[in-house]
């Protein structure tokens, strides 16, 4: 009896990882909070007037779209079916990029299934925990736009205890499809069939979507048609969305149902939704372990993913001979000239770090991607566009999408450069180069790199637009000051708040120090970009006078230099405090 009942007091290794990780959560921010109370009360500001600002905003966009007459209420609901089936996407891949890394390329999943723990326990906690990572974005997003159509529709207030539930529900799916895929490629990445079906299905992927997007192109004798016949044919690509076994549809339809009254067919999709949650999260959450196990073993176990192909075989075995031969990173940096031997050695190391971290590289090219679908698709936007002010307000809207993804890779990949040097910090203290050395090297890939993105992204996007080539230069030189400005802020705020105790570049973000640099670059990006919107000289800004013009540079100019130069600096000070 004794042994049985202290078996029963002892707690599941579910529940052990979950208490454990919710404190040290709890002592990171009250850790934060005695450091800099200033800091977090401005992340709260921040949250709280986002949220407001965000609601506004898309309050404003549905009621505008809402007063074309007859044609409002299609366009509203057809975003809606839009939006959720491109955040389910969005979703689906977060979760396949951020929980193979947390299962399969993560140090603590590795130390966990060393310990006399479950491999469906731990399968547990990491499914939740990437579940969260992937997420948390989605639910910042969301949040204001359905509490703004709740608004501009005039909803019910249980509408606003029914989006919550939905939201929660909805995450549910893709991050068990996306563990499922995460552990079908570590199982099989390193078969040879696999690997060619995976190259024919991504070929295959891309025509049949370049097919599907061709632009229909009307003319003038179907344009003097009925307007909502025309509106149909324009929207024809957009039917996808409304396909009844996505979960997108049946949350979007539960959501539009709930505001427009119509209970009973809104129940019946939230029933829908329910169920599939509750068959594929039961189904995910108790009988994943077991392939889990296999996965992982799989993982550590093989060589190299392309082991079984004989051309790399070869190719491995000639790099193996005793004699080094410099590779094409070595031989890219040889072209520089004047470049030290021992900046040269810190540069090679963070490139070749970067390029073995698949998860790193993966989720650029995901990014990557997306810029090329918007810079290819502004050809067909800019076709309808010949008023000035509408052209001029959306070259700055264009700055601020090629801003805010400048800010995205700053804050994802340059910000956790000094926290991956983790509990190596010494070693790379003892070089001959110094840590402050080190980190104005870090600056200047950084640098390099992103201008090497972001020069050709503004320059394609404003030919695009049919921008002539003294705005285009305008906006160049816009974003290069930006760009020094971004990155001197993520390398300085990386310093100054350091995670040298996690080895994971997302979790690295998601704290304390990432998401203030998010908050920095978002302001920066917002202020910047009103400031040149103002002081343009083209646009018709004609009611503004020449000097608030110069006043408006001088303050973009002012604005770049406090928040790059003075976190920079400090974070250099703080760097210095390492060495003694």
């Amino acid at each position: 009896m004794s042994s049985a009942a202290s078996t029963a007091k002892i707690p599941s290794p579910l529940r052990l990882l979950l208490q454990v990780n919710l404190l040290q959560m709890w002592r990171k921010f009250r850790t934060a909070n005695d450091q800099s109370s200033l800091l977090v009360g401005t992340l709260i500001v921040f949250l709280t007037g986002y949220t407001v600002l965000a609601s506004a905003l898309f309050y404003r966009a549905l009621h505008f779209a809402g007063r074309f007459p007859g044609l409002g209420e299609m366009l509203i609901e057809r975003m809606i079916y839009l939006l959720f089936s491109f955040l389910f996407l969005l979703l689906l891949f977060s979760n396949v990029v951020i929980g193979y890394t947390n299962l399969f390329r993560n140090k603590e999943t590795a130390f966990l299934i060393t310990l006399p723990i479950s491999a469906q326990d731990i399968f547990r906690w990491k499914f939740l925990e990437s579940t969260l990572l992937a997420s948390w974005a989605f639910l910042l997003l969301i949040a204001p736009l359905l509490g703004a159509y709740g608004l501009e529709q005039g909803a019910p207030w249980h509408f606003y205890l029914l989006a919550p539930v939905l939201i929660a529900l909805f995450i549910v799916l893709p991050a068990v499809f996306g563990c499922w895929i995460a552990i079908t490629i570590a199982r099989h990445l390193d078969r040879r069939l696999f690997q060619l079906l995976a190259v024919f299905v991504v070929l295959l992927a891309f025509l049949g979507l370049r097919a599907y997007w061709k632009p229909e192109v009307l003319d003038d004798e179907n344009m003097e048609s009925r307007v909502i016949s025309v509106l149909d044919r324009l929207l024809t690509k957009t039917r996808f969305s409304q396909f009844p076994f996505l979960p997108s549809y049946w949350l979007s339809s539960g959501v539009l149902h709930w505001v427009e009254g119509a209970l009973s067919a809104a129940i019946f999709f939230v029933l829908v939704l329910l169920s599939n949650v509750a068959f594929f999260g039961l189904l995910g959450f108790t009988g994943t372990g077991r392939f889990f196990y296999s996965a992982i073993s799989a993982t550590h176990s093989r060589s190299h993913v392309l082991a079984q192909w004989k051309w790399f075989r070869n190719w491995t075995s000639r790099r193996r001979q005793f004699h080094y031969r410099a590779g094409p990173m070595e031989w890219f940096l040889g072209l520089v000239p004047r470049l030290e031997p021992d900046t040269r050695a810190v540069l090679l190391k963070d490139m070749r770090v970067f390029w073995r971290d698949t998860a790193q590289w993966g989720q650029t090219l995901v990014l990557f991607a997306l810029i090329a679908v918007y810079v290819s698709n502004l050809r067909h936007f800019t076709q309808q566009l010949a008023n000035p002010f509408w052209v001029h307000l959306c070259s700055y809207m264009n700055l601020a999408a090629c801003s805010l993804n400048l800010a995205t890779l700053t804050t994802r990949f340059v910000f956790p450069q000094f926290s991956l040097e983790g509990k190596r910090l010494w070693i790379v203290g003892l070089a001959p180069l110094g840590l402050v050395r080190v980190v104005r090297v870090k600056l200047m890939l950084a640098v390099v790199a992103s201008l090497i993105v972001t020069l050709p992204l503004i320059w394609f996007s404003c030919h695009m637009l049919k921008l002539p080539l003294e705005q285009k230069i305008y906006f160049a030189g816009a974003v290069i000051v930006m760009t020094f400005t971004l990155n001197s802020l993520a390398i300085g705020l990386g310093a100054l708040y350091p995670n040298l105790k996690e080895d994971q570049p997302s979790k690295i973000v998601t704290g304390f120090g990432g998401t203030f640099c998010l908050v920095l670059s978002f302001l920066y990006i917002v202020g910047s970009v009103l400031l040149l919107a103002f002081s343009s000289p083209w646009g018709g800004m004609d009611f503004v006078s020449p000097n608030f013009k110069v006043l408006g540079w001088v303050g973009f100019a002012g604005l770049s230099v406090a928040l790059g130069w003075l976190p920079y600096r400090w974070g250099l000070r703080r760097v210095a405090t390492f060495e003694h």
